[in-house]
């Protein structure tokens, strides 16, 4: 069935679709965005790219029908491997987008970092 097909199918009825606020949002694996548009549909396009933090809690999982990677190297090495993977003729249509994925599941994947504590006011430093 061709695309095209598949996506005036789905596109208004689908078990991932979430209708809020007049806004319409998909839940389907391969869907960058997350938007219900055509552009960025998992289900109805043969070409996807997935990316999905890894399940150890560092790194990302890039997912494409034929392959998935695991990238733990950090955030330059990995989005020059994703840049590779949407350059090589493999919807260079999405290589912004999923630069941006991954950027964002990695920087949820940092540590936070403890803000310095403050003596208390009943504490006074000596001055000797």
């Amino acid at each position: 069935m061709s695309a095209d097909l598949t996506w005036l199918l789905i596109k208004n009825n689908n078990s991932f679709l979430v209708k809020r606020n007049g806004v319409q949002f998909s839940s389907e694996a391969g869907n960058l965005l997350n938007k219900n548009s055509f552009k960025f549909s998992g289900i109805a396009n043969k070409k996807t790219i997935d990316i999905a933090a890894a399940a150890s809690g560092r790194g990302v999982v890039v997912s494409t029908p034929k392959t998935k990677v695991t990238l733990t190297k950090g955030i330059r090495k990995s989005a020059r491997s994703v840049a590779g993977l949407t350059r090589a003729g493999y919807r260079a249509d999405l290589r912004q987008v999923a630069l941006a994925r991954v950027a964002a599941v990695l920087a949820t994947q940092k540590p936070v970092k403890a803000a310095p504590k403050k003596a208390s006011k009943g504490v006074r430093a000596n001055k000797n």
